[in-house]
Formats: C-alpha cells, structure tokens, sequence
C-alpha cells in the first residue's frame, strides 16, 4: 500500500517546490475533469485504490499539516496504511464531482506533513501517474520537477517511501535529461519513468535500456523474465 512519503532530506529550495505543485495538482485536476463515471472507479496503480480512491488521498494530503499528521499517526496507531485509509474515508465524497470540487479548492495549498516539501512534488507526479497510466492518458512533464522528485527518491529509503535501495548497485541515467546517478551497469530510460520504478510502481522492459537493465527489472519484479 502505499505509504506518507516522508523523511527529512536536502531538497530543492521551497520556493521552486510548491509552484511545480501547483502545476501538477492543476494539469491532473484538468485531465480529471474529462473523466466518465465508470473511470473514477477503475483500479489505480495503488494496489487496492481505485481513482477515486487517489484523488481523495491527494485532498487529504493537501489538507494534512505537520501537527494533523502526528495527530492521525497516533489515532491510527502509528500504522501509516490505516492513517492513509481514514484519509480517504474522511475524503471521498458520495460522488467524484464532489471530491474533485474539493480537490481545487485545495490545489494551491502548502501544507505539509513534518518533511521535505520535496514529498509533496513527489507525490504530485507519482499519484498523478497513478491515475493516468490506467486509464491510458499521458502528460508531457517539465523535466525540472521530475528530476527533482527522481532526486529526492534515489536519497530516500524504501521503509519512508523512497527507492534508494531499488537503485544501488545501477548506474541510472535519464534518456532525456543530464541526470545521471550511481555506479554500477547503466541503466537508461526517461526521468519519469525512473522516478516511477523507484518508488515502487510496475515498471515495463521497453522503458529501459542498457547492460543493467535486465538485472534492474528482475530487482523491481522477481517474477520477471
């Protein structure tokens, strides 16, 4: 399931941080307004979560500040995966126009839980893919945000909701950037789609090229090929 993306870390500064998430939160705030009702409720990338599901984790994100955080932890036991579901529940609407509705009222906020703002960019593009990838719709990302959340990822561990151990070992290089990270067999695809199989997401053999690419996809997925 997946987990608050928090752990504190040098980031980029606050001040490039939030624009880009306003970005993101506004672009998928417009992809979702094409959806039809039967595409809310198809299944996310988040195992268990349909779209619904995820647009209502990002209201409750948005809304959640450091104090709030702490606060929900401890209701729920310091047990993350029970804290994100009563997010949810606290969230989802009796209908996806009335969660989506509150979505943009929140999109500009700069709330964050005790972490870098650096998650909240993470969690922009990654719950945004979430969304689309299953519902075949794509989007041409800046590479400066993405690389920024690819950065903020390789330094985090897994157990806080980054990828730093999917990547040891592997030199990763980004087809479409200068950004290169590790040592190791290269390993070779866009930002995005780096950023996405770092943190957990299923990753495709045709995104990645190089001699690590095969060792890559066999550590994401064991029962690969």
């Amino acid at each position: 399931m997946v987990m608050w993306l928090y752990c504190r870390m040098p980031s980029p500064p606050r001040a490039a941080i939030w624009p880009a998430v306003h970005s993101e939160r506004d672009a998928l705030i417009s992809d979702l307004e094409r959806l039809t009702p039967e595409q809310w409720s198809e299944p996310a990338l988040c195992p268990g979560w349909d779209i619904h599901d995820v647009v209502a984790h990002l209201v409750d994100t948005a809304k959640t500040t450091r104090l709030g955080f702490l606060r929900r932890l401890i209701a729920a036991g310091f047990d993350f995966d029970k804290a994100n579901a009563a997010g949810i529940t606290r969230e989802r609407a009796a209908t996806p126009e009335v969660t989506l509705a509150e979505f943009r009222r929140v999109r500009g906020a700069i709330k964050t839980p005790p972490a870098a703002p650096a998650t909240r960019l993470v969690e922009a593009i990654v719950h945004g893919e979430d969304i689309r990838r299953p519902l075949g719709l794509t989007r041409s990302y800046p590479d400066e945000p993405v690389v920024a959340a690819l950065r903020y990822q390789l330094k985090t561990g897994t157990s806080m909701g980054g990828g730093k151990e999917r990547a040891a070992g592997f030199q990763l290089q980004a087809s479409d950037s200068e950004f290169q990270h590790g040592a190791g067999p290269a390993v070779r695809g866009s930002a995005l789609a780096l950023l996405m199989a770092v943190s957990g997401r299923p990753a495709d053999k045709a995104d990645f090229t190089g001699p690590g690419a095969a060792a890559f996809i066999q550590r994401l997925d064991p029962t690969s090929h």
